[in-house]
């Protein structure tokens, strides 16, 4: 995510609809959000059961969508509320899309017998 760095981030609050390509969530970009898809910047987007993220980027020749779906876990997600995007920058990014790894990891049990051979 290095070559994020200097982008703004744009995070859909609440759910999408994740059967949105790229000309739906373009769509959404624009009508919802009176934002440019063609703007230097990442457009964030999750599913109501918070375990597939997708983000949509032009790159001055055409439109990158990542998608990541967890296989346990849960990314933590802000609820749509008063506000419908929020910007974050590169880093916070980073934290909110490691954080369902993170819970995961707080989630395991600790192992309390240990052999030394």
């Amino acid at each position: 995510m290095m070559r994020w760095s200097d982008k703004p981030v744009y995070i859909c609050c609440g759910f999408t609809d994740m059967r949105k390509s790229i000309n739906g969530l373009m769509t959404l970009v624009q009508d919802s959000f009176s934002l440019d898809p063609f703007s230097n910047a990442l457009f964030v987007f999750c599913n109501r059961r918070r375990d597939r993220l997708k983000i949509l980027e032009w790159d001055g020749d055409g439109f990158w969508l990542y998608f990541k779906r967890l296989e346990r876990g849960h990314f933590i997600w802000p609820a749509e509320g008063d506000a419908a995007t929020m910007v974050l920058n590169a880093e916070e990014l980073s934290c909110l899309i490691d954080g369902a790894r993170l819970e995961k990891k707080l989630k395991r049990k600790e192992v309390f017998e240990r052999q030394i051979s």
